[in-house]
């Protein structure tokens, strides 16, 4: 079962991978009890003096206290000579409490700066859970100096199950560098899934050397191929965040051209751990059976490209066509053409897997029901769509519409 009860999605790796030491990085957990009893739901991360942040939030209008907090902390630089921290609870999003949203804020920043003799600016935290309810923080901040007692390298595991809320599994990636730089990261995210510009909560850390600013150039130019390209339900959360830290810690070169060798394989690794996290949020959606990929072609430009894969990736008639194993291929005709974006009819073409389903205005002479139902059996499916108009192509990630994402939210504030 996953942490909140629901039976771990079907879609789920077999195990939490194993994930490098990073040095400079210590994690504990333990249980606060914000929402439930007995059950971890704080996460303490101490990251070594002398590391560099960067980091995306949401974009939302209804931002959480916490992410105003942490994005203007970062807007006076990435430096942390001093080291830094990220306390994280689940449970609570802290999000539309007015003004105590803050002073819950200030109050967590200044138990952990305390107890880890750390500058208060250089504490970040994120929240995440039931919007609207006032953050219990004297709960967090009672046991923040067990948590600091308790800090472990080997502690990221109990952390990636700590920062769940409907995930059904704890989620982990990592890299390793040919020149033996680490790359790790932890993921959590179900529900409430269509960033704008961050994810859920995503915390990345490497022990490699890089400057601040090419650490948020590196971090900023994979989201829109990763975190920005996944969607299960079209709403963005209040609460979004994604934080990278790199300690300088490891045995490579210092990074300090994302043009050279060593900072192209570092930005190719970090952008491989991005994505596998991406993914495995998708694979975890509310209620989910399948994981979709949508690769949209021939668009006029980018911006089309992207308005015709997220139509068809939100629709709730193509989602539940796929849960339901239909290959009702006129419901992609329908979300291109409400889309907005350029589209002409007779150019259309319209693929499941290797599968031609329908091309110029018509159905394609060739079309198999019955293969085309037995390719919308299986758990990973693709669907293509070229416009015929264009260069412009543009892939996101979803996933299916079942009535388990009904039963998850229809009483999650239970």
């Amino acid at each position: 079962m996953g942490k909140a009860g629901l039976p771990v999605s079907p879609l789920a790796p077999a195990r939490f991978p194993d994930l490098p030491v990073i040095a400079g990085v210590d994690f504990a957990s333990a249980a606060a009890g914000i929402k439930y009893q007995g059950r971890s739901d704080v996460t303490l991360i101490r990251i070594a003096p002398g590391s560099t942040v960067a980091g995306a939030f949401t974009r939302s209008s209804t931002r959480a206290a916490c992410i105003l907090d942490n994005q203007a902390k970062l807007a006076q630089g990435g430096d942390a000579p001093d080291g830094a921290a990220i306390l994280i609870n689940s449970g609570n999003a802290n999000a539309f409490t007015g003004a105590r949203g803050q002073q819950s804020v200030d109050a967590v920043c200044a138990a952990v700066a305390g107890a880890l003799d750390l500058p208060q600016g250089r504490v970040f935290t994120s929240s995440t859970g039931v919007i609207g309810e006032p953050l219990p923080h004297e709960r967090i901040v009672a046991i923040v100096g067990d948590l600091a007692r308790d800090l472990d390298a080997g502690g990221v595991a109990d952390a990636a199950r700590a920062i769940m809320t409907t995930d059904t599994f704890p989620k982990g990636a990592s890299a390793t560098l040919p020149d033996g730089t680490r790359i790790a990261g932890i993921a959590k995210g179900s529900g409430m899934i269509a960033p704008d510009m961050a994810t859920m909560l995503v915390y990345l850390f490497t022990d490699a050397t890089v400057p601040a600013a090419v650490l948020q150039q590196a971090l900023s130019s994979g989201l829109d191929a990763t975190f920005n390209a996944i969607t299960v339900d079209s709403d963005t959360s209040t609460s979004d965040a994604l934080i990278l830290a790199a300690t300088g810690q490891g045995a490579g070169a210092p990074i300090t051209d994302l043009d050279s060798d060593a900072g192209r394989d570092f930005v190719t690794a970090l952008h491989a751990v991005m994505r596998d996290l991406a993914h495995q949020v998708v694979r975890d959606g509310e209620g989910a059976t399948k994981f979709v990929e949508i690769a949209v072609t021939g668009a006029a430009d980018a911006a089309d490209a992207h308005r015709v894969a997220m139509a068809i990736a939100n629709s709730p008639l193509v989602k539940t066509a796929i849960a339901g194993q239909d290959a009702n291929w006129g419901r992609i005709v329908a979300a291109v053409g409400k889309s907005g974006a350029r589209a002409d009819r007779d150019r259309l073409r319209i693929a499941f897997g290797d599968m031609v389903v329908a091309r110029d205005g018509w159905r394609d002479p060739d079309y198999d029901e019955a293969a085309a139902s037995a390719y919308m059996r299986n758990q990973d499916l693709r669907i293509a769509v070229d416009l015929g108009l264009g260069d412009a192509a543009r892939t996101v990630w979803t996933c299916d519409l079942t009535h388990g994402y009904i039963d998850i939210n229809a009483d999650y504030r239970s």
